[in-house]
C-alpha cells in the first residue's frame, strides 16, 4: 500500500494568473443548526480561502455569526435553509454534514433533529447525483448507503464507529484484511472513502493509501470539520480521489507543523489559519 507524499499535490489544480473570479471553484456548504454553531463555520473558514466563492446553506442563527466574521474571510454567501437548491445547482461540488443534529431524539430548546438531517440529506442527494459530493458528521452518520450508489462522484469521511453505523459491519484491526473491506465497499457503493485514524485511509475500489500526517494535537473537536471544508474546496476543480488524497495530507501537515511551536497544544482554529500558509509552502507560491 501507498503512502500519501508531497508528490500527489503536483497533480493539483491551481488557479491561472489569468484567471477570474468565479473560475476557480463555486462551493455549497450545508450544514449548521441552532445546537452546533461552530463546525459548519470551521469549514465554512477554510474553503473561502480556496476557492472562489462559497454559499453557506444554515439556519438563521448561524447566518448571523457567519455576517460576524465575514470581513474576515473571502467572500461567501449566506442563504437560508430551503433555498440551497439554486445554489447547488451552479456549484461544483456540495459539502453537507457539518454542525447538522443527528440522532432521533429531538434536542430540548431547538426543536432539532436526526430525523431532519436526514431527509434534508436525503432530498439534496436525490436531487443532484450528478454533482461531486462530500458527505460529513451529522449528514454521514443519518444517510442510507443506498442513497449513495446513484452519486457519481461522492466522498465520504467516516471515523470506525461511523463506518459501522452506515455499512454495518465492523472495521477489522488488521490492515489488510481492512483494506480489503474498504475497497469492497468502495466499489459496491461507487465511492471514495476516508476513514480517518491515527494513520488515515483513502481508499476507492481499485486502490487505498495510506496517510502519516498529522498528531495526537488534532483529536480537538473541529479538526474533521476543518478538513471537510478543506477537501470539499479541493473537490471543486479535482477529482474526488486526488482531492481526498490531497486533503488529507495537507490538513495533517498543518498539525505537524503546529505542533513544533505548539505541541498538542492547538485548536481547530490555530488549524484553519495555519493551513494557507501551509499550502502556500507545500504548493511552492
Amino acid at each position: 500500500m501507498k503512502e500519501i507524499s508531497k508528490l500527489i499535490l503536483k497533480d493539483l489544480y491551481l488557479p491561472p494568473k489569468d484567471s477570474h473570479k468565479g473560475e476557480n471553484g463555486k462551493l455549497t456548504i450545508v450544514g449548521g443548526s441552532k445546537l452546533f454553531h461552530g463546525a459548519s463555520l470551521w469549514a465554512l473558514k477554510i474553503a473561502s480561502r480556496m476557492v472562489d466563492m462559497v454559499f453557506y446553506a444554515t439556519v438563521e442563527e448561524n447566518i448571523k455569526l457567519a455576517d460576524s466574521i465575514k470581513s474576515k474571510l473571502y467572500d461567501f454567501i449566506c442563504i437560508p435553509r430551503g433555498k440551497e437548491e439554486d445554489y447547488i445547482q451552479e456549484s461544483d461540488a456540495v459539502l453537507i454534514g457539518p454542525g447538522l443534529v443527528r440522532g432521533d431524539k429531538e434536542y430540548t430548546g431547538t426543536g432539532e433533529s436526526g430525523n431532519q438531517t436526514r431527509k434534508l440529506t436525503e432530498r439534496l442527494l436525490k436531487k443532484f447525483p450528478q454533482k461531486k459530493w462530500l458527505i460529513d458528521a451529522g449528514s454521514l452518520q443519518v444517510v442510507d448507503k443506498s442513497w449513495l450508489k446513484p452519486l457519481k462522484q461522492v466522498i465520504i469521511t467516516p471515523h470506525p464507529k461511523e463506518f459501522v453505523t452506515l455499512f454495518g459491519v465492523k472495521l477489522p484491526q488488521e490492515q489488510e484484511a481492512r483494506v480489503r473491506l474498504l475497497k469492497a465497499k468502495a466499489k459496491e457503493y461507487s465511492c471514495i472513502i476516508v476513514v480517518k485514524g491515527k494513520e488515515d485511509l483513502v481508499c476507492k475500489a481499485e486502490e487505498c493509501w495510506v496517510n502519516k500526517t498529522g498528531n495526537e494535537g488534532m483529536t480537538k473537536g473541529g479538526t474533521g470539520d476543518v478538513l471537510a471544508g478543506l477537501m470539499a474546496a479541493l473537490l471543486c476543480k479535482n477529482e474526488p480521489f486526488l482531492a481526498a488524497q490531497a486533503g488529507i495530507f495537507i490538513n495533517g501537515k498543518a498539525g505537524d507543523q503546529l505542533y513544533k511551536s505548539k505541541g498538542p497544544f492547538f485548536n481547530s482554529s490555530d488549524l484553519t489559519d495555519q493551513l494557507p500558509l501551509t499550502l502556500k509552502k507545500l504548493l511552492g507560491y
